[in-house]
């Protein structure tokens, strides 16, 4: 079984992708919006640590599965949403145009998601690691979940403290949809290296 190290860093290495999305996020936003900040955070905090749940749920009937498309459904999402802010960006004709928007509560359930989906291999590592019933998963998910939600907090406030220098020389929406493809990449990549 994992001990509390571990587990820490395991979930650092989770946050990450939470914690670069939420860079451009705060990029976007420009100012401190709480309730969009708090709430963007805490779906990256609940899908982070839902994700390896429903990985060591997964693990009993269909782990083969979930490691073979997770990584495919991560990169799609993550493509797609990075891809439609990069044409966005290109394609700046008018002020009525729909642009990404972190504020929206589909925008950031499908960010959410994406930047978790990863997460499912933890879960299965976890029932292959002696976590024999949900009791054991608390501690491992909490911290995951809570590390996640620290992590997307520091990005929104490091995005919205030195974005404007940023978006100065470079179009928001085109860095962030080039930071989400590039996401999705390591995510396909690197599972399909230690697949």
């Amino acid at each position: 079984m994992m001990n509390f190290l571990d587990i820490l860093l395991m979930a650092v290495a989770l946050a990450m992708d939470c914690f670069t999305v939420s860079i451009v996020s705060g990029i976007i936003l420009r100012r401190f919006q709480w309730p969009v900040i708090l709430r963007m955070s805490f779906f990256f905090g609940l899908f982070q640590a839902l994700m390896p749940f429903f990985g060591w749920l997964a693990t009993i009937h269909f782990a083969g599965y979930a490691e073979r498309v997770g990584h495919w459904v991560a990169f799609a999402m993550l493509a797609f949403i990075g891809g439609r802010m990069i044409w966005q960006s290109i394609h700046d004709e008018d002020e009525d145009n729909q642009h990404f928007n972190p504020t929206l509560l589909t925008t950031q359930l499908l960010l959410a998601v994406a930047t978790s989906i990863d997460a499912l291999a933890v879960g299965v590592s976890f029932a292959m690691t002696g976590f024999d019933g949900l009791s054991a998963l608390i501690l491992p998910l909490s911290i995951i979940g809570i590390v996640s939600f620290v992590f997307a907090l520091l990005g929104h406030a490091l995005g919205i403290r030195f974005g404007f220098a940023v978006s100065r020389k470079v179009k928001p929406e085109l860095l962030g949809g080039l930071l989400l493809i590039a996401i999705g990449l390591k995510i396909l990549i690197s599972n399909l290296i230690t697949n």
